[in-house]
């Protein structure tokens, strides 16, 4: 069988080419940790405010005992919930989010975070804010008529100004339970 010279430069053209994004995506996957999402977990879009996760008193920031910062966040036509965020300059916050009708996506300009909401799924995406301000986040999946209105913000602060605010919560929920307890007690 023989092959034209033009033809042999041309499928070693290709071939190069394949290897090299081949490459790039072996190098994005193990140094740059560039993965497809791993997180599968379902939920029933119809109850997720039955949901013990996504009942409407869990949403929003949450801090674990070990420290580690949640967000768990209710995409629905036309708006994120909730509106607005409190977090930490350089800390790295875990978002999980769920859709309760359509597909939507959300996407925080000058981060890393962006990624699809789909209705039956628990999306879960890794991110840090480098400084502070605020962060819009926005809708980036058409989802109908109200869909350049879907927004929520994100206010980032200072790590110090987070933990003394942290530390006032703390001291006023101690206060009210020590005031709560002396009443029982009476």
């Amino acid at each position: 069988m023989h092959i034209d010279p033009l033809e042999k430069k041309w499928i070693q053209i290709s071939l190069g080419m394949v290897s090299l994004f081949m490459g790039i995506i072996m190098i994005d996957a193990l140094f740059h940790g560039v993965n497809a999402p791993s997180n599968v977990e379902t939920i029933d879009s119809r109850k997720i405010h039955l949901s013990e996760e996504f009942a409407e008193e869990n949403l929003g920031v949450q801090v674990a005992e070990n420290g580690d910062i949640t967000v768990r966040m209710v995409a629905g036509r036309y708006a994120f919930f909730p509106k607005h965020i409190t977090l930490p300059a350089e800390t790295r916050v875990t978002f999980r989010w769920v859709s309760m009708d359509v597909l939507h996506g959300v996407h925080m300009p000058m981060t890393n975070m962006s990624t699809m909401i789909v209705p039956g799924y628990v999306s879960q995406i890794e991110s840090s804010f480098p400084r502070p301000g605020e962060y819009p986040m926005l809708c980036n999946e058409y989802c109908g008529l109200g869909h350049d209105h879907m927004w929520s913000k994100a206010l980032v602060i200072e790590k110090e100004e987070w933990q003394a605010t942290r530390a006032k919560q703390a001291a006023v929920l101690n206060t009210t339970a020590t005031a709560d307890e002396e009443s029982n007690n009476e």
